[in-house]
C-alpha cells in the first residue's frame, strides 16, 4: 500500500484524537490560566496546602498499592505459569480476574461490606471484642480498594511474561546446584523486570485516577480525583479543577514515561 493510502487509513484515528483528546486537553490547560481572583489557578494549586495534602495522599496511596500489588502478583503469576496443566486452572484465572468486571463504585461497596460500619469485620469484632473494627473510610480502606482493583491486571501481565521464560534456564541452574531462591533471583526476576515495570506503571496510573472507589470510600481522607470533583461540582471552581486535572495528568504521564523508558532499557539489555 502506498504512503498516501496509509494516510487515509490513519485519518479517522487522527480526527478522533484531535476532537476527543487534544482539543479538550488544550482547553483544560487554558482554563487553569485564570482563577476566580484573576490570578493563575496553577499558582493557587501550588500555594494551597489543602491541594498538596490531597496530592501527597494520592501519590502515597498509589505507590503503596502498586508495591503491594506487585508483591502479591508475582507468586500468583509464577504459580499459574509453572502449573499450566492442573485441573481448575481456568476457573482460578477467571476468579482472579473477575474484579476487572467491576467499576470503582462496586469495588468501594465491597470494601464497605467487608470493613464498613455494618460490615463483616465490624460485626465479627463487636461480637468477639465488644469493639467494632472499621477502616473502610480512610487510608486503609482506599488502599485495599486500590489493591483489589489493580491486582487482577498485574496478575494477567506477569503471568503472560512468566510463561515466556524458557524452562530450560531454571532447569540448568538447578542442575548446577542453584536453590529455588537463587533461580528466582538470578533467572526469573531479571526476565520479569520489563513486565514488572509495565504492571507497576499500570497499577500506579489506575490508582492515581481511581475516582469511583475514592468517591465511595474517601469520607475521612482527601485524594486528588475527589478534590477535582468537589472543586468542579460542589464549588464551581472550574479553573482550579482544571489546574488540578493537568497536575494529575502530568504526574501520571511522567511515571508512565519513566516506566516505558526503563522497560525499553531492560529489554535492550536482555537482547
Amino acid at each position: 500500500m502506498t504512503r498516501r493510502g496509509w494516510i487515509w487509513f490513519a485519518l479517522p484515528a487522527t480526527l478522533v484524537f484531535l476532537a476527543f483528546w487534544l482539543l479538550p486537553m488544550i482547553r483544560l490547560a487554558w482554563l487553569g490560566q485564570t482563577g476566580r481572583d484573576g490570578g493563575s489557578a496553577y499558582l493557587t494549586v501550588l500555594s494551597e496546602p489543602l491541594y498538596w495534602r490531597s496530592l501527597f495522599n494520592t501519590v502515597l496511596l498509589s505507590a503503596a498499592a502498586t508495591l503491594a500489588t506487585l508483591i502479591l502478583a508475582v507468586p500468583v503469576a509464577r504459580f499459574l505459569a509453572h502449573h499450566r496443566e492442573f485441573q481448575g486452572r481456568g476457573t482460578l484465572i477467571a476468579l482472579l480476574t473477575f474484579p476487572l468486571a467491576f467499576p470503582g463504585v462496586v469495588v468501594g461497596f465491597l470494601i464497605i461490606l467487608l470493613a464498613g460500619r455494618q460490615g463483616i469485620l465490624a460485626d465479627l469484632t463487636e461480637r468477639l471484642l465488644n469493639d467494632p473494627v472499621v477502616f473502610a473510610y480512610g487510608m486503609a480502606g482506599l488502599f485495599l480498594g486500590y489493591l483489589y482493583f489493580s491486582l487482577p491486571r498485574a496478575i494477567s501481565v506477569l503471568t503472560a511474561a512468566a510463561e515466556q521464560i524458557d524452562p530450560a534456564l531454571p532447569a540448568a541452574a538447578r542442575t548446577l546446584g542453584a536453590n529455588a531462591w537463587q533461580r528466582f533471583a538470578h533467572i526469573e526476576l531479571p526476565a520479569l523486570k520489563p513486565a514488572l515495570i509495565a504492571a507497576g506503571a499500570m497499577s500506579f496510573a489506575t490508582s492515581m485516577g481511581a475516582f469511583g472507589t475514592a468517591f465511595t470510600l474517601a469520607t475521612q481522607i482527601n485524594v486528588l480525583p475527589l478534590t477535582i470533583y468537589n472543586e468542579f461540582t460542589n464549588y464551581a471552581n472550574i479553573p482550579v479543577a482544571a489546574a488540578l486535572s493537568i497536575l494529575l495528568g502530568l504526574i501520571t504521564w511522567l511515571i508512565l514515561a519513566v516506566a516505558h523508558h526503563l522497560a525499553d532499557a531492560q529489554q535492550g539489555a536482555g537482547a
